[in-house]
């Protein structure tokens, strides 16, 4: 079976997460394409040729590609989907919004966000927050599914695919690319981040989350919030880690001042090793958590703090 794997990329360079997709791809079939639709994508192109297993690079290089327009996505995948037994996407903002317009063109189902391959044509996915899983089958000859990246190790970058040009770039003008507006920091980005800490409403604040940010310094960590932090105004919209926020699987993921509500673990509980510190011993969050530290955060951090520097010196 051929398997298509939709890169994700901003045409200069790939996302991390097209290597955990190829990754799901390879326990589907021997021969796996990546997708590169863009303008001006060689950047995106030459690491997608380095990924191990990829078998060819396709590459839709077209202006009405530029921004990544799902509505101009979605008929490009149609025209190439006769190739392959399965499409697979990253559960990501950009997998999301573009594989279900190109089901709908296909009259095929989508199978979303899915955790575990069973069979070519069975998936393991999380329901309800992630409290169930649920298995489903798919009895449609072409199977497009989003993955959840997180649940599958990143592929190697030690291969040396062939490049294939593709046509089919279309500006369907249903939509047009406004502008964007994006959050720089020197931290690193908090589905890719190694170390995570992240700071709930027990943070009180906005100004408080200068302890955290300057705990992750310490630890080269990436620093994220729950919604409830989200919500109040703390931290900006990106910082958030759960059901409607970010899913990561950091090795460490430091919890402070969260309660553990079902629809934040559900970003987070894949994580190697939790920390959770929460003055409320009877918090959910102690459930998940590989150590917990039943403290005011506003001394236990602090305390942290004092003892990374030492052990610094």
């Amino acid at each position: 079976m051929s398997i298509l794997v939709i890169g994700e990329h901003d045409n200069a360079s790939l996302r991390p997460s097209t290597l955990n997709v190829v990754t799901a791809a390879k326990v589907l079939g021997d021969t796996v394409d990546v997708l590169i639709a863009g303008s001006d994508c060689q950047g995106a192109t030459r690491e997608a040729g380095t990924i191990s297993g990829v078998a060819r690079v396709l590459v839709a290089d077209d202006l009405a590609l530029a921004d990544g327009l799902a509505e101009n996505l979605a008929p490009l995948v149609q025209s190439i989907a006769q190739n392959y037994s399965h499409i697979l996407a990253p559960a990501t903002t950009y997998g999301k919004n573009l594989l279900p317009r190109a089901a709908a063109l296909l009259d095929v189902q989508q199978i979303s966000d899915i955790s575990g391959i069973e069979s070519a044509d069975t998936f393991v996915r999380p329901i309800y927050a992630g409290n169930a899983m649920a298995t489903v089958r798919s009895k449609d000859a072409l199977k497009l599914i989003t993955v959840r990246t997180t649940s599958f190790e990143a592929a190697e970058q030690a291969g040396s695919a062939a490049i294939e040009p593709i046509s089919g770039g279309v500006d369907a003008q249903l939509s047009t690319f406004a502008g964007e507006e994006l959050t720089r920091s020197e931290r690193p980005e908090l589905t890719t981040a190694d170390i995570i800490v992240s700071g709930g409403r027990g943070m009180q604040s906005s100004e408080n989350f200068a302890m955290l940010e300057a705990l992750a310094d310490k630890l080269g960590a990436a620093v994220g919030a729950s919604r409830a932090a989200v919500d109040a105004g703390y931290v900006p919209n990106d910082y958030q880690v759960g059901q409607t926020g970010k899913v990561v699987a950091p090795s460490v993921y430091i919890a402070v001042g969260i309660s553990g509500a079902i629809q934040h673990l559900a970003g987070m509980k894949d994580s190697k090793i939790i920390v959770a510190i929460n003055k409320d011993e009877e918090a959910p969050i102690f459930q998940v958590a590989d150590y917990g530290w039943v403290s005011d955060l506003f001394e236990a951090i602090p305390q942290l703090d004092a003892a990374l520097e030492s052990n610094q010196a």
